[in-house]
């Protein structure tokens, strides 16, 4: 007699796919991504790991000036005007296409025949990206180094936290997500205007003449013996 066989075992279980695991967003990945996602500024398209830039020019133009001398124009800017700070710089951000105006209104300040310790990028320059204060990047020296008040900043807090965030660029008064920058920059349409926007004409002058009196005091010290 002739035996039966044993049921055939049944097949094995396909093994479960496993993705591969995700590479992790280095800080630059969520800086990028906090610009062009949330705010919908465009980034110059660099590698991972290096340094977020922001093109200039398509929503902003940018005044580059002594802290000293932009603390005291923050009084003519829109409680949005987004204000950054960098190695002792500060950069406000001006209406697209101001850049060419800047020199014309210096002129017409008479603030045009001296040197002043103010420039500007414009169409086809690029800025380094502040860090956002609530994208999880935490600069060196860790954060809240920087505490805003009326003004928009404690001026006696200003050296110490540059010498906390080691020449990192951040935002003393960040962009919003979700709201248009370019109706809060100031601007040269404003002047007699009566829009919310910002006069820049007001702005050059209050930080020509900081400008020039860091300048003068500077002349005036006594100069240094070894």
């Amino acid at each position: 007699m002739v035996g039966t066989l044993p049921p055939a075992a049944p097949p094995l279980p396909a093994a479960p796919t496993v993705p591969l695991p995700r590479r992790p967003l280095d800080a630059s990945d969520q800086v990028r991504r906090w610009y062009e996602n949330d705010l919908g500024w465009p980034t110059v398209p660099d590698g991972p790991g290096t340094p977020v830039r922001l093109f200039v020019g398509p929503l902003f133009d940018v005044l580059d000036v002594p802290v000293e001398a932009g603390l005291a124009a923050l009084r003519h800017l829109a409680p949005g005007s987004p204000v950054a700070v960098q190695d002792g710089r500060m950069r406000l951000l001006l209406a697209a296409g101001s850049a060419e105006e800047v020199p014309g209104v210096l002129d017409w300040l008479e603030w045009g025949s001296l040197r002043l310790d103010l420039s500007t990028l414009g169409e086809g320059d690029t800025m380094t990206a502040p860090l956002p204060a609530d994208s999880g990047v935490t600069p060196p020296g860790g954060a809240g180094v920087l505490e805003p008040n009326s003004t928009g900043l404690r001026p006696l807090l200003i050296r110490s936290a540059y010498g906390a965030l080691q020449g990192a660029a951040v935002w003393l008064r960040p962009p919003e997500a979700g709201c248009e920058v370019e109706a809060s920059l100031p601007t040269l349409s404003a002047l007699g205007g009566g829009g919310g926007a910002p006069d820049l004409v007001r702005v050059l002058d209050t930080v020509a003449t900081q400008c020039h009196r860091l300048r003068l005091r500077a002349c005036a010290q006594p100069p240094a013996f070894s």
